[in-house]
C-alpha cells in the first residue's frame, strides 16, 4: 500500500484558504489543548474509543483546509490500512464511508470545524447520549487537538506555497509570519494557561449555549 505520499501535492493543492482563523481563535485553541492530549493519551492506553475512529475524527475535522495537517493525517490513516476512496471521501467532506456507529461523531467533527472550535452545546450533548459521558469527552478532545493544529498549519500551508511561488491570493506574508512566529511565543503561555484553568476547576469544554444556528 502506498504511504510514500508528498507534501508538496498537498501544498500546491490550495491557492486560498478555505478558512482563515484568528490569532485569538489560535490561542484559544491552545489553551485547551493540554487537558486535550493528556487526554488522547490516556485513550491511547485504556482504548475506550477505537484508534482509527479518532483517527477518521480528526481526518473530518482537517477536512478545513490545511494541506500540511491533511498530509501528515493521511500518511497515517493510509498506514493504519484505511484506502485512498475513503481518505478523500473524508478530506473533501464526503459521507459515502462513514460507518452508521460513527456517523453522529463525525458529523459533530464537521460541526465543531465549522463553528471554529465553538459547538453548540446541543451538538456535544448529542454526542454524550449516544456515545457516553467518557466516550463524549475523548471525541472532543480529538477534534480540539486536531483544530489547534489546523490554526497553525493552515498559515504554515500558506507560507510554504508561498515559498513556492504560489501565494494564496487571500493571504499575506504578514499575517502568515504573524501567526508562526506569534503562536511560537504564544504557545507556552496558552498551556500555563490551560493549566491554571484545570487548577480552578474550570471545564475544557467550550460550548456555545445558544439554540439557534447561524446562517
Amino acid at each position: 500500500m502506498k504511504t510514500d505520499i508528498n507534501l508538496s501535492e498537498f501544498i500546491g493543492s490550495r491557492t486560498e484558504f478555505k478558512r482563515r482563523f484568528s490569532l485569538w481563535e489560535m490561542y484559544r485553541s491552545f489553551v485547551f489543548l493540554p487537558r486535550a492530549m493528556n487526554k488522547m493519551i490516556g485513550n491511547n492506553k485504556s482504548k475506550l474509543v477505537d484508534t482509527d475512529f479518532i483517527r477518521r475524527l480528526q481526518l473530518a475535522v482537517t477536512e478545513s483546509g490545511c494541506p500540511a495537517c491533511s498530509y501528515q493525517h493521511t500518511k497515517m490513516a493510509l498506514q493504519q490500512g484505511m484506502s485512498g476512496e475513503e481518505i478523500s471521501s473524508f478530506l473533501s467532506g464526503g459521507d459515502q464511508f462513514i460507518k452508521p456507529q460513527e456517523a453522529k461523531a463525525i458529523m459533530f467533527a464537521q460541526h465543531f470545524a465549522d463553528s471554529r472550535g465553538y459547538p453548540k452545546k446541543y451538538a456535544y450533548n448529542s454526542i454524550v447520549k449516544e456515545y457516553g459521558e467518557k466516550e463524549a469527552h475523548i471525541i472532543l478532545s480529538a477534534v480540539q487537538t486536531m483544530i489547534a493544529g489546523n490554526m497553525y498549519g493552515i498559515p504554515y500551508s500558506a507560507f510554504q506555497s508561498r515559498l513556492k511561488g504560489k501565494p494564496y491570493k487571500d493571504s499575506s506574508l504578514f499575517y502568515e509570519l504573524g501567526m508562526l512566529v506569534t503562536g511560537v511565543l504564544l504557545l507556552p503561555i496558552a498551556i500555563i494557561h490551560g493549566i491554571l484553568r484545570k487548577l480552578v476547576g474550570l471545564s475544557n469544554k467550550r460550548l456555545d449555549k445558544s439554540t439557534i444556528d447561524d446562517g
